[in-house]
This record gives structure tokens, sequence and C-alpha cells, in this order.
């Protein structure tokens, strides 16, 4: 008999719309796989009852042929989304014990469509990392194994709760990329302010995207820089991302900044011809001391990409250099001012103290992170009244010359970009985090351009490291063409092939 968790979401979907098996069966399979890997920590919060009660209610639609678009497919949410009356946290101390009265417009969307929660995964405190290494619920592990380790090796760091020396599955959408990647969920909700889809998605040999800054409402999602967070999915697939995609997007008037304009069918761009598109090939993206794998890797996706039929040139996007240091001022910023709500007065942590101020110190304090703090006291220091000019404003008029360098290459002809998507493999936990704060935010080199022009962007697998460990391509596309990506993406994961774990070691 088939494993149910071996299946991809589009392959579920089919086998529930043609009665093969139940919403039930595969939602059960899935909590028992969650059961044997909850080492990896990927869930913070699960929700067996409502999820066998919303499998369920699936298959008595199915069996009155009112099937939705994702009915009775099991998946996960990430912790940054409002989900009604369940843990909702964004994996920070400050939040203890939150539940939202509300549902977020994106969950709100899946649940409409038939989908199951299984339950909340573990992400970066506040969406602030890249190696969910912040989380208060501590680190996720990757179900990769590091280079030269056995399974007895890897399961003894597994029950250390710093789980040292195991590979990081990226962050912020760490617990999502882990368990999309380890079959613990058929695909995940996450998201993306500088890259937190796209490089846990290359860490784990899975599909993320980016979608296009108002393709999903932000309604309902924990804010961590508001101009550009955006929700996405991760899957196992090019065509599985593409079909939780549709689900997700869509108008909300409760989101000023949600586009109005329709969903496209993005499963169907799947498996269009490429001929007569042009793909262009940044040369700021050429790195000193680039890894040589990646920049291999880079220019075997490109022919790739060509012997489909599409054309390859070179183009130049010059402010790239500066958009990582905007990034880390535009982005601490709109954190300082999003995260002043969280004060200890009307939900979550309260810390008690004689008088207000240190109730808001002692609560603060306990309650965010290191990291949180630090980007916190960024984000204050360049927006007060001596530094906003010289920092934030500065940072933003560079913002609008990222957004003109790839609307000058649009309108040159070039239909989307490919470049690398992480200058890295996965690294292990406690590698760079304890060491140098830079070291790790330097992860996002490839990825925050996208985030500061609002465009869409895909990673999609593309092979693996002298290590065994996978790497992927960034493919950027113009504003609302999503579709275009997807089409480009399944090139490049039929050309990679499928790439496979090295067993469920973890169990």
């Amino acid at each position: 008999m088939t494993d149910l968790t071996s299946l991809t979401l589009a392959e579920a979907r089919d086998r529930l719309r043609s009665r093969a098996i139940s919403s039930a069966e595969i939602t059960r399979a899935h909590l028992e796989a969650m059961e044997k890997g909850s080492a990896l920590n990927a869930y913070v919060a699960t929700t067996p009852e409502k999820a066998m009660q919303m499998a369920a209610a699936s298959d008595a639609r199915i069996a009155r042929d009112e099937a939705g678009p994702l009915e009775g497919l099991p998946i996960g949410v990430k912790d940054l989304y409002a989900t009604e009356g369940v843990h909702t946290q964004a994996c920070s101390h400050i939040l203890d014990g939150f539940k939202p009265p509300y549902e977020s417009t994106v969950t709100a969307n899946l649940w409409r469509d038939g989908a199951v929660m299984l339950g909340k995964l573990n992400m970066d405190e506040f969406a602030m990392g890249s190696s969910n290494e912040t989380s208060y619920y501590g680190p996720v592990a990757s179900p990769w194994l590091p280079p030269n380790w056995n399974a007895d090796k890897a399961r003894a760091a597994l029950g250390d709760p710093k789980k040292k020396g195991l590979l990081t599955p990226g962050g912020s959408s760490g617990g999502s990329a882990a368990a999309v990647a380890a079959r613990l969920c058929l695909a995940a909700t996450a998201s993306d302010t500088g890259g937190s889809i796209r490089q846990p998605a290359a860490f784990t040999g899975i599909v993320g995207v980016k979608p296009t800054y108002g393709r999903c409402s932000r309604w309902g999602m924990v804010a961590f820089a508001s101009s550009l967070d955006q929700a996405g999915p991760l899957a196992r697939t090019v065509r599985d991302a593409a079909i939780l995609l549709r689900s997700m997007a869509g108008p909300d008037a409760k989101d000023s900044t949600c586009s109005p304009a329709p969903v496209a069918d993005y499963e169907a761009a799947v498996g269009r011809s490429i001929k007569g598109l042009t793909i262009g090939i940044p040369r700021e993206y050429r790195l000193d001391g680039m890894n040589p794998a990646i920049e291999g890797l880079w220019a075997k996706g490109g022919d790739w990409l060509r012997a489909a039929g599409a054309k390859v040139v070179d183009v130049s996007l010059p402010h790239t250099r500066h958009a990582l240091p905007a990034y880390y001022i535009v982005a601490p910023a709109e954190a300082s001012s999003n995260l002043a709500r969280y004060d200890g007065v009307r939900y979550g942590l309260r810390e008690a103290s004689s008088d207000i101020v240190g109730l808001y110190e002692k609560t603060r304090a306990k309650g965010f992170g290191a990291e949180v703090r630090r980007r916190l006291m960024i984000g204050a220091y360049v927006l007060s009244a001596g530094y906003y000019d010289a920092y934030y404003l500065r940072a933003q008029k560079i913002r609008t010359l990222i957004k003109r360098d790839f609307e000058d290459a649009f309108a040159e002809g070039v239909d989307a970009i490919l470049t690398p998507a992480t200058p890295s493999a996965a690294f292990g936990i406690g590698e760079k985090a304890s060491v140098d704060p830079v070291e790790m935010y330097l992860n996002d080199v490839f990825t925050v351009t996208v985030n500061m022009a609002g465009l869409p962007g895909l990673v999609a697998p593309a092979g693996l490291s002298e290590d065994g460990l996978p790497l992927g391509l960034q493919l950027i596309g113009r504003a609302f063409d999503e579709e275009t990506l997807f089409t480009l993406g399944e090139i490049i994961e039929q050309s990679a092939g499928r790439m496979a774990l090295p067993g469920t070691w973890w169990a």
C-alpha cells in the first residue's frame, strides 16, 4: 500500500476526488508521521482533534460532490498566521498563551477551499532570522543529514534541545520547510520579508514562492515589516505550490495593500512551453569569492532554460549591492513600529510591576528574544530625529532605485531573471548565529532585492552540493506575473529531478 505521506499535494487531491482514499486516512497518516517526527521540532502546536473533524467534514462534502479545490488535504500553518482559538504566538514569549478570536484571511481562504489544519509550525521569533534559531520554542532540525553524519549520530543530537551540529532548515519559515520536506504535511503556509520562504526552500530541497507584494492579504498575519511581508506557499513540487497559492491569494477589503486583481489559475501555467521567453542573468549577482558549486549550478540552470527554448541574456541591476544594507534599515525600522504594540497590557505575557513604565520594560525585556531586541534597537535608532534622514530616508531612496533597475530590465524585453537562491547550502545549527549576526544576515544577499522591489520570486530545487545537500535557483518575475515563474520553475524542477532524503532517520 502506498505511504500516503509520500504523495504530492496534486496526487493526493486527485486520489481524494476519485475516492481512492479518504481525507480521514491521509490526515491520520500525517498525524502519525508528525508524532514520529516530533523531535525535529517543526510543530509548536498540533491540532489532531480539529484535523480529524475537518477531515470528516471534507469526506462528507466529497461524497456529496461538493469538493473545494483543496478538499481534504492536510497542511501545516506557520505560527505567524492567526488561527481562531488556536495557538498563535509568532514563536515569541511575549505572546504567551495567545489564541486569537479571529482567523487570518489567508487561512480562512484555505479552510473555505477545504484544506485540513494539522497544526502550527515553528519559525524564527516574529520572522526575524535565517535559521529558525531565534524561536522561543527552540530550533528546528532539517530532515537532511549533515555531511559525514550517520543516522545514529544525528538522532543523538536530535535529543539535545539545542540540536547543535544538525542542519538548519533555514528561516524564518524553518518549521514549514522542515515539515514539508520531512512529509509531516502535504504543504505549508509561510511568509517572506527578505527571503524567509525562498531560503528555507533552497536549504531543504523543496519549492517556495514569494508572490508579488499585495497578491495575498496580510490581514491576520503577525506583522514584522509591513511594506515587505508577504504570504506564500512551501510545497514539494512547483505544481503543488501553484495549487496552494491560488487558494491563498485574492482580494481582501480588510487589507488596503491587497490587490483587487483576480487570481489566475496558476496550475494551468505548469507545463506550458517557454519558447520565445527571455531570461536575464544579472551580472551584479556574481559575488567575489562565490561558491563554485553555486556558480556552476547557476550556469546549468541557464542551460536548462535555453535547451527548453528560452533565450538567455545578460542584464544589469546596478543597485543590487546596496540592497542588503538598505533592507536592514527599512525592515528593523518598520519592526520597531509594529512591535510597539506588545506591552503586556492587553494580551500575552505580563510581568508584574509597581508602575506602568516598569510593566512595559519588564514585559518587553523578558518577552522578546535577543535578535528581536537587536532589530528593535536598530529600528528605533534609524527612526530617531537625528538619524531619520541619514539612514531611513536614504534607504527608501535606494529601494526606489532597486525597483527601477528591475523595471528597466523588464522594459528591455526580459520576461524573468534567474539567480542563485542562497550563497551556500544549509549550515549547521549554532554555526553562525552565536558568532556574528552580520554573517547570518548575508544569507539574504540574493533574496532581499525581490522584497524591496515588491516582485514575485520562486525557488526550485536544482541540484546538490559537494556534500550532498540541496541547492536551489531563484526566478524573479514581473509584478503579478507569477504564472511565468511557475512555467519556468517546472522546467528547472524537471531538469534537476526530485531530491531524495536520506531516509526517515529522525523517526
